[in-house]
């Protein structure tokens, strides 16, 4: 197999979607790897690293494209990528379909078989699913949440001018979380770690009654429901959307109606913004133009969150995503979703069919029941 890596063209994005270490892996397995030039500089990975590990450098991303069975990537695929795609090619990334009806239709006219990181599923040690391509980017951008919100805090970004974890005798900054997930989960811990008083809210009273034992003390654990969501975003000075539904568009869970009953500036960073966000005010913005502000009220809703730190976030993602690229390189993606169910929950489009439910009911497409 010709394995490609272009360069990622988001605005703001400097990660690459295989390591040197991978190119090395899959070439000693007998396939061809080929790298965009610059591809991994962002992250701190050279051309001369990639060619060291046995890969082939190529000067532009239409020669990737045109040359790879299989593409890996890190971010969905963008409007100037779309036309290079072909029928049959393996695509290997994020895609968050649900959030972009144009892209989807893209994929879908090109024919190409998604694999899709963050629906692939595995078992976890409770036995309770996980979802592990998505889980390192979901820890870099929950703890991400709290720096970034800390940071627009302060007055001269145009925030309260809070100090998260306050003095002694000045209260610390409250802090809400909506979703209790694995970015929920790290931006609570990192919130807590500042000192700041933290609500984290979710309906799984499970989840919740595991995280009242295990998180500290200045961390509060609240169900979610309307009253309470309301009650507790009014008074926050922080709040973080970290609400997560399987490759379907995230619950607007704050209204426009609820800025005005909040502090003015405070800060509202949504996580879930790639799956279309959880406030009803959050639209995308970019690592270069960060914020804007509504009824007083700072929005950071940075589709690519982890791009900021490329060399942690490509680390991190590679070491989940570099195991299941070399098996679908060695084995094909056809024969691996007929032998483990969580793999096959990946395949998202293919020879433009459309296998998520919950994608083809968020844009009114048709859906297609996989049989691999």
């Amino acid at each position: 197999m010709i394995v490609g890596v272009p360069a990622e063209v988001k605005s703001d994005e400097s990660r690459v979607g295989l390591l040197p270490v991978g190119a090395e892996l899959l070439t000693r397995d007998g396939h061809k790897v080929v790298v965009q030039r610059g591809a991994g500089e962002g992250a701190g990975f050279t051309d001369d690293q990639y060619i060291a590990s046995g890969a082939t450098i190529a000067n532009t991303a239409a020669e990737v494209w045109a040359q790879a069975d299989m593409i890996i990537k890190v971010k969905e695929p963008q409007a100037q990528e779309i036309p290079m795609m072909r029928r049959g090619q393996t695509v290997f990334t994020y895609f968050h379909f649900a959030a972009d009806k144009e892209m989807t239709m893209g994929c879908l006219k090109q024919g190409i078989t998604s694999v899709v990181y963050e629906t692939l599923e595995q078992p976890g040690p409770t036995g309770r699913p996980t979802l592990p391509l998505l889980t390192p980017m979901s820890e870099v951008a929950g703890k991400m949440s709290v720096q970034e919100g800390a940071k627009f805090l302060e007055r001269p970004q145009g925030g309260r001018g809070i100090l998260l974890g306050g003095v002694p005798g000045v209260s610390p900054a409250k802090v809400v979380v909506l979703g209790a997930g694995i970015v929920g989960t790290c931006a609570a811990r990192m919130a807590a770690g500042l000192g700041a008083n933290v609500i984290i809210m979710d309906i799984d009273l499970e989840r919740l009654r595991f995280l009242d034992m295990t998180l500290p003390p200045n961390i509060r654990t609240v169900f979610s429901e309307p009253h309470a969501i309301r009650h507790h975003v009014h008074e926050a000075d922080l709040v973080i959307g970290a609400v997560l539904i399987v490759a379907a568009k995230a619950p607007r869970l704050v209204t426009k109606a609820d800025l005005k009953l909040m502090k003015p500036g405070a800060v509202m960073v949504d996580v879930a913004i790639d799956q279309g966000g959880c406030f009803e005010t959050s639209r995308a913005t970019t690592h270069s133009n960060p914020i804007y502000t509504i009824d007083g009220v700072i929005h950071y809703c940075v589709a690519n969150m982890p791009g900021a730190v490329p060399r942690t976030s490509t680390l991190g993602l590679t070491n989940a995503t570099l195991p299941w690229a070399v098996k679908i390189a060695n084995h094909g993606w056809k024969a691996l979703a007929q032998k483990d169910a969580g793999f096959a929950k990946a395949i998202g489009t293919e020879d433009g069919r459309l296998y998520s439910k919950p994608v083809a009911d968020a844009h009114g497409f048709e859906f297609t029941a996989p049989k691999f």
